[in-house]
């Protein structure tokens, strides 16, 4: 009962402290102050979490031991605030399953646990709510655009998710893993001389190179081909509107709509041929905005990630030749994956020793079968 009680007291610890975090990142002052009143509820289990220890003569440890780690701060601080809300609502998820699963055999102390799991999976659908836009009613007032503005603002995350962030941490893990492999095969085949100098900084430039080149025509060509199907759009809205609009009702009818329901909504966008066109737009496409990628953004973040995590490997051939230099690449390669392996874990939220070593263990991989290979060949 005693380890049941602390780990209930040591979760409501970190989740206060965690929407503290998430409340003074989060733009909306209305969800803001959601994750405050949520923070305020897991303060007011821990007081009484604390009640009852004493009761039972179990001692109460210094807060400052179960905060969170500096790690997990970064990830609070630095990872986008709907995954951090998604994550917390699947921790609460976790408490009150653990309360429900292992009772102390106390009766006092399981109705207070009892209690506390009711207001966490509360916590969840408050959670919940927050991450589907549902706002406080002192929001509600505005209209539909500034409403729909206030989401969008800060829904941020799922566009930085397909812009420059996950690109450069691609990019580093490309160039990190090409260029090791370049160098481990060079280094196998030539026993460690200058050639795998050489050889590994013609491979960091190509690879940044080309990584930066592709990201760019990939995001280019994507914008043009989106162009090009929203003015081909646009003019079947304007040549055959009757039909796009019987499309657009059948799309709505797949969403749950009557025929009824979703005929009138229809009729009552082709009011502006403008409207009537994005609708569509988005049912079709996804959208009427044709440059959703960022080429030079894209290209950037690629090709210099890419260069930063291709010249690793490289650095110690400028100083080390022979053995001692193979082993030093090797070791400084793999430590880099690691760290590379973490830096996902700031925006997954994973753990950043199970991404670290996940991504070592690739690195391994890369390294010893490149190296095989230009032992054979050497």
């Amino acid at each position: 009962m005693r380890e049941r009680l602390l780990d209930a007291w040591r979760d409501e610890v970190q989740a206060t402290v965690v929407y503290g975090l998430i409340a003074d990142r989060e733009g909306d002052p209305q969800r803001a102050a959601v994750l405050r009143r949520l923070a305020e509820v897991e303060t007011s289990h821990r007081a009484r979490l604390e009640a009852r220890m004493r009761e039972l003569g179990i001692e109460i440890p210094d807060p400052a031991s179960v905060s969170l780690s500096l790690w997990q701060r970064l990830q609070a601080r630095v990872a986008p605030v709907e995954r951090l809300i998604a994550h917390q609502e699947s921790m609460e998820l976790e408490i009150a399953a653990q309360i429900e699963e292992q009772p102390t055999g106390d009766a006092l102390t399981d109705s207070l646990l009892e209690q506390i799991k009711v207001e966490e999976e509360q916590h969840t659908e408050a959670l919940g709510n927050l991450r589907a836009g549902r706002i406080a009613p002192a929001a509600q007032g505005d209209g539909p655009a500034k409403r729909l503005e206030r989401i969008l603002k800060r829904e941020t995350w799922h566009r930085d998710a397909a812009g420059w962030i996950p690109g450069a941490i691609y990019g580093a893990n490309d160039g990190l893993a090409a260029v090791f492999g370049i160098v481990a095969g060079v280094s196998g085949a030539t026993g460690g001389t200058h050639v795998v100098l050489t050889a590994g900084l013609f491979g960091a430039i190509a690879s940044a190179l080309s990584m930066a080149t592709g990201a760019f025509l990939a995001e280019r060509s994507t914008n043009e081909v989106a162009a090009k199907n929203l003015a081909r759009e646009r003019e079947e809205v304007a040549r055959h509107p009757e039909e796009e609009k019987e499309e657009l009702a059948l799309y709505y009818q797949l969403k749950g709509l009557t025929v009824e329901e979703s005929r009138a909504v229809v009729e009552r966008i082709a009011q502006d041929p403008e409207q009537l066109f994005r609708a569509i737009a988005t049912e079709e496409l996804g959208g009427a905005d044709p440059e959703h990628g960022k080429p030079v953004q894209a290209a950037l973040a690629g090709g210099i990630s890419t260069a930063f995590g291709a010249i690793i490997p490289v650095i110690p051939f400028f100083w080390l030749r022979g053995d001692t230099g193979i082993v030093v690449a090797a070791a400084v390669s793999l430590v880099a994956h690691f760290g590379v392996g973490a830096a996902k874990s700031i925006f997954t939220l994973r753990s950043a020793w199970s991404a670290g070593i996940e991504m070592t263990f690739a690195g391994l991989l890369v390294g010893g079968a490149t190296y095989l290979a230009g032992l054979a060949i050497g």
